[in-house]
């Protein structure tokens, strides 16, 4: 699912590599990853299934009593530690993992490129993923990157992108752009749209369409809540919404009792 904002009214001034944004609108939607070329590898088997399939494994214990989450990132392109903090804290009051919830972090060697398709995230995750899901432990991969995305227009760009069973890309650079360009705190920023993904590989909403309360999928938008102030809402990390706010926006009702009904707090 990509996190995608939509820029109305944009005028860009370039001079020397610096470039001002103004007068433009943001809207965030989500888009299809199916067209997405996976390659198969026995021994990363578990982490080459499609989107949603893993929500119960990531939230309750019955299968796996421990969670890695690997943040890797291209130099320089580190998230906040606040938001990794948050992160954390966001997992601990969804998932049962009673062996705990390790973080680790991996530097991407990478040269820099301007925009990346999913394919080139991919192969970048097939290269220099370090941690797959193993024994009693499923493990999740974050990628920072300090590209655009490929499908990046004129009057849309993307956010991030949640895609395979324990998989997102965060498209850190044009969050800076657009924290930068907006006035909108970079932390809410970022931590809006890792929670946002977070959700799609918890099988939210309707991802393989086994929610409960499958009613709340907004039709009009697929796999995002219906509910205008909720996390999974399609349009939850619009700038225009975070800028006089001091939190990420909570998971209604719900999207928590469906969380609940496949295994999680």
């Amino acid at each position: 699912m990509f996190a995608n904002i939509l820029l109305k009214n944009m005028k860009i001034i370039n001079f020397n590599h610096f470039f001002l944004l103004f007068s433009f609108l943001v809207i965030v939607s989500c888009k299809s990853d199916d067209d997405v070329i996976i390659p198969i590898d026995e021994a990363k088997i578990e982490n080459l299934k499609p989107l949603g399939t893993s929500a119960s494994d990531l939230l309750s214990q019955n299968t796996y009593s421990s969670l890695t989450v690997e943040l890797a990132y291209n130099s320089g392109y580190r998230p906040t530690q606040i938001t990794i903090d948050d992160f954390k804290t966001f997992l601990e009051d969804r998932i049962y993992k009673p062996d705990g919830i390790i973080f680790v972090e991996t530097e991407i060697n990478s040269p820099f490129v301007d925009s990346q398709t999913l394919d080139d995230i991919k192969e970048i995750e097939n290269e220099q993923r370090n941690y797959y899901t193993l024994e009693d432990d499923i493990a999740v991969f974050i990628y920072f990157t300090h590209a655009k995305s490929s499908s990046d227009t004129d009057t849309a760009v993307t956010l991030g992108t949640a895609y395979l069973n324990t998989s997102i890309v965060v498209y850190e650079k044009t969050i800076r752009d657009v924290s930068l360009s907006q006035n909108t705190n970079l932390y809410l920023l970022e931590e809006t749209t890792l929670q946002h993904e977070l959700g799609h590989l918890f099988g939210l909403v309707n991802i393989q369409e086994d929610d409960i309360h499958s009613e709340h999928e907004d039709l009009a938008h697929k796999k995002h809540c219906i509910v205008e102030n909720c996390l999974m809402y399609y349009e939850s990390n619009l700038s225009s919404n975070l800028r006089n706010k001091e939190s990420v926006p909570a998971l209604d009702p719900l999207c928590i009792e469906d969380l609940q009904a496949k295994g999680g707090k």
